[in-house]
Formats: structure tokens, C-alpha cells, sequence
């Protein structure tokens, strides 16, 4: 059994060069290949990813909500720094308690049935927040949008590499990230022209947008599999791949992958921390950790007060942001799947770096009186950089996860 539980594991993770994390090519990323007569793309394929980049765009606007609101917020309800400073931060307690708990919530409740929940949490999040007339309800409202945002991080890739073929897996997953960045830029654009409660309903839309959907959308195949509905998962692989496509492979590869890890027992676990597998596992973990250590959330909730502080028009700096996320994005989603996660992620946390030092140089040399003609600039430049390597590698760390999260789903269970 020991012997089994390795070579399964080995199949999952697999060493290259200096035992990077990488894709196994040769099972589809986590053994669902399927035959060649496959469509790769199909109708409901595209109408489950816009259900997907609809979540995605709303977190966006989660996360963008409170850069062009601060002002009017905090004149509208008398809030204090302080008290506007807990409302942009528990979007991040939400998001931590969400996370906490989205990989359990997904495996028992399905993850159609998640995506109804979140959905609800959303909505409901966005309302309370367009008509709070007190702070603790305002609070609530964005801790319900920090639930879904932080569950959502996990569901969406998940999801997406579970529905969809090798071929075109890369690039459907960095889909939501990029989506992401538009749901930010549009609260940017937007939220210099109305009010804040208006921004508040308008955000909604996205979630509105999901409810037809939602109904005609496919569960995942995997967690068919896995809770032992095989009639379902037949069907719904014909529906993602096409009425006339051949899924006999696909769905018994599907199969005997779920049985072989339903096979693993509670001390399989500990196999994955033998030195072979545990620096991959160290590194994945690592940079999903510093990549939201990094300042992400500071310059997604005070980039407007960041351009103002520095000298620079608000509004002319968000819209030049939202531009540059949607620019450097749509160049991730193609070049993902050509050149590979690691140079993408390598160039992605060299620009994070870089920028962070330009911006806070940047400050360095205003307060100091050094070089006042230059200082905004080098501000202006560290905040499009840091926006542009942020879109790049966010969701790389995420679809890497998705392609080994079985592992631990099955073995913890």
C-alpha cells in the first residue's frame, strides 16, 4: 500500500530541474486527459467561465470599492481614520475566514451549490453596505464580501481546471485574475462619479448577473466522481466536451483516479512530507503566503489616496491603473500556456519588488525634500508596475493549487 500511495503521489507531484513545482503534461495536469475527439471549447464550457469571471469581477469590485470611496464615506457617516481603516481592513478578516474553511465547504457542499452560497453572501454583503446608516453595518457588509472573496480564491480555479481540457486550461485559469483587475479598474473609473451608495448597487450587478446561469451550469466532473454519482458525470462531460465527443477515456481515467486516492489512508498524509515532495509543497505554499504579504491589498484599497499623497490627479491615476490591468492581463492569459508558470511568476515577483522599492522611494525623497519635481513620477511608475506584475502572477499560484489540491482534499478527508 505504501508503494502504491508513492507512485500515486509521484504522479501529482513532479520534480523538474531544481525540484520546481510544475504541470504534468503527460496526465492533463492531474490525470483527466481525455481523448482527442474532446472539444476543448464549448458553449456551456464558456457559459460555466462567465459564471466564474462574474465572481471574479465582483471580488474586484470588493477589493476596489474603498479607494474612491474613503472620502465621501467618511464624511457621509462621521467615520473617523480609524474607524474607515477597520471597514477597508475586514474585507482581509472575511477573506481569512472564507479561505479558512472554502476547501470543506466545496468537497461536502459541491461546487455549483458553493457558487449559490457565495452568490447570496455577495449580494446580500453589497446591500448592506448601499444602505448602512451605521458603522457596525457598514462592517458587515464587507466582512460578507471578504467570506466571498476569500472562498472564491479557492473555488474558481478549482472549478475551472476540473471542467476544462489541458489544452486550455492555463488560459481559462488566469481568466478570473484578469477579472479581478477589471472589477477593481471599473470601482476606480466608476467611483469618480457617483456616490457611494449608487457605487455599492451598481456592484451588484455581477451577482445578478449569475442567477440565470447558475441554473444551467455543470457540477464538476471530479466531485461527481467523487461522491459516486458516474451516471452525472458521463452526462456532464458530454455537455462540456459536446454531444458527439468521445469521454469514455475521460471519464474512466476520472474514475480510477478518484478510487486510487479514496485508497490512500489517514497516515498518507504524512508522505508528503518526505523531502522529495516537501520542498515543492514548501514553495507553492510560500508563494501563495508572500504574494498576499506583499502589499496587495494596500494598493488595491489606497491607490487613489497613494497618487493623491504623492502628488498626482486621482482620477487620471485610476484610469491609467485600470488600463494597465486590463493591458498586461490579456497578455497573461496569452502567454501563460506558452511560456510556462515559472519565468511568468519569476517576472511577476522581480516587477513586485521593484515597484515596491520605486514607491516607497518615491516618498522617501518628498519627505526629504530631495528631488519634489521627481518623487510623483517614480510613485506614478511603481504603482503601474506593481499593478501590472501583480495581474501577471496573482493567479498563478492558484491554478498550481488547482492541480494538486486533490491530494489533500482526499487525504484529510
Amino acid at each position: 500500500m505504501g508503494r502504491q500511495r508513492t507512485e500515486a503521489t509521484e504522479s501529482l507531484l513532479v520534480r523538474q530541474g531544481n525540484d520546481n513545482l510544475v504541470y504534468n503534461e503527460e496526465n492533463g495536469g492531474l490525470g483527466d486527459g481525455g481523448s482527442e475527439a474532446v472539444s476543448d471549447v464549448t458553449t456551456i464550457l464558456g457559459l460555466s467561465t462567465f459564471v466564474a469571471t462574474c465572481i471574479a469581477f465582483g471580488s474586484g469590485c470588493a477589493v476596489g470599492y474603498s479607494s474612491p470611496t474613503e472620502s465621501s464615506i467618511m464624511e457621509d457617516l462621521g467615520l473617523s481614520v480609524a474607524e474607515f481603516s477597520v471597514f477597508g481592513s475586514i474585507l482581509s478578516i472575511g477573506a481569512l475566514l472564507g479561505s479558512a474553511i472554502s476547501g470543506k465547504i466545496t468537497d461536502f457542499l459541491g461546487r455549483k451549490l458553493t457558487m449559490w452560497i457565495l452568490n447570496l453572501f455577495y449580494i446580500g454583503g453589497w446591500l448592506a453596505i448601499a444602505f448602512a446608516k451605521t458603522p457596525w453595518l457598514l462592517d458587515l457588509g464587507r466582512l460578507s464580501l471578504g467570506f466571498t472573496v476569500g472562498t472564491f480564491t479557492y473555488l474558481m480555479p478549482v472549478y475551472i481546471s476540473e471542467i476544462t481540457t489541458k489544452n486550455v486550461r492555463g488560459r481559462f485559469s488566469v481568466i478570473p485574475s484578469l477579472t479581478v483587475g477589471w472589477g477593481i479598474s471599473f470601482m476606480y473609473i466608476v467611483g469618480s462619479f457617483v456616490s457611494w451608495r449608487t457605487l455599492a448597487l451598481i456592484a451588484t450587478i455581477p451577482g445578478l448577473l449569475q442567477l440565470l446561469p447558475l441554473f444551467f451550469i455543470p457540477e464538476s466532473p471530479r466531485w461527481l466522481a467523487k461522491v459516486g454519482r458516474d451516471k452525472e458525470l458521463e452526462d456532464v462531460l458530454l455537455c462540456l466536451r459536446g454531444n458527439k465527443a468521445d469521454i469514455f477515456n475521460e471519464a474512466a481515467e476520472i474514475k480510477d483516479y478518484v478510487e486510487s486516492l479514496k485508497s490512500f489512508s489517514k497516515e498518507g498524509i504524512l508522505e508528503i512530507f518526505q523531502k522529495k515532495y516537501f520542498r515543492p509543497l514548501l514553495t507553492l505554499i510560500g508563494m501563495i503566503i508572500l504574494m498576499n504579504l506583499g502589499g496587495a491589498n494596500a494598493f488595491s484599497f489606497y491607490s487613489g489616496v497613494i497618487f493623491v499623497s504623492a502628488g498626482l490627479s486621482s482620477m487620471v491615476g485610476l484610469i491609467t491603473l485600470a488600463t494597465t490591468q486590463t493591458i498586461v492581463g490579456v497578455l497573461g492569459i496569452i502567454l501563460i500556456d506558452k511560456l510556462g508558470r515559472r519565468p511568468l511568476q519569476l517576472v511577476s515577483t522581480a516587477g513586485l519588488c521593484f515597484s515596491c522599492f520605486l514607491t516607497g522611494l518615491s516618498f522617501l525623497l518628498k519627505e526629504s525634500n530631495w528631488w519634489d519635481q521627481g518623487s510623483p513620477a517614480l510613485a506614478f511608475i511603481g504603482l503601474l508596475v506593481y499593478t501590472g506584475s501583480y495581474i501577471v502572477g496573482s493567479g498563478i499560484p492558484w491554478l498550481l493549487l488547482s492541480e494538486v489540491h486533490k491530494l489533500f482534499s482526499f487525504m484529510l478527508l
